[in-house]
């Protein structure tokens, strides 16, 4: 006598007939890391309590105001901002802005979320 197995497969099958492919674009930052008096404001908040400015940047990020307090967090939080807005660039531009200019590139962030909020 013989016996005929069938396999059933528990896993579903895809078949894809075809795919979109979209580019990315990017842009610049909407100011020059060195353009602090763009906003005095601003300017002026991270002047005198730079700490305030860096926790609502965080906040508006959606990221915790402890943030700014986490030693290396503000090139994490300033590479999270180019990557949401898609602005040109890579960690190590951002890590050179904030180790040679942090209060610029806070300035800088803080702008741009305030243009394209």
């Amino acid at each position: 006598m013989a016996y005929q197995t069938e396999v059933i497969s528990s896993q579903p099958q895809v078949t894809i007939n075809s795919y979109t492919v979209s580019s990315v674009s990017t842009s610049d930052w909407s100011s020059n890391v060195c353009d602090c008096c763009d906003d005095c404001g601003i300017c002026l908040c991270a002047t005198f309590v730079p700490c305030i400015l860096g926790c609502k940047v965080a906040q508006d990020n959606g990221d915790s105001c402890c943030l700014p307090f986490l030693p290396g967090a503000m090139i994490a939080l300033r590479t999270s901002i180019r990557s949401k807005y898609r602005i040109a660039g890579s960690v190590c531009d951002d890590w050179v802005v904030m180790a040679c200019l942090p209060l610029c590139g806070l300035c800088q962030m803080a702008r741009e979320q305030k243009m394209r909020g």
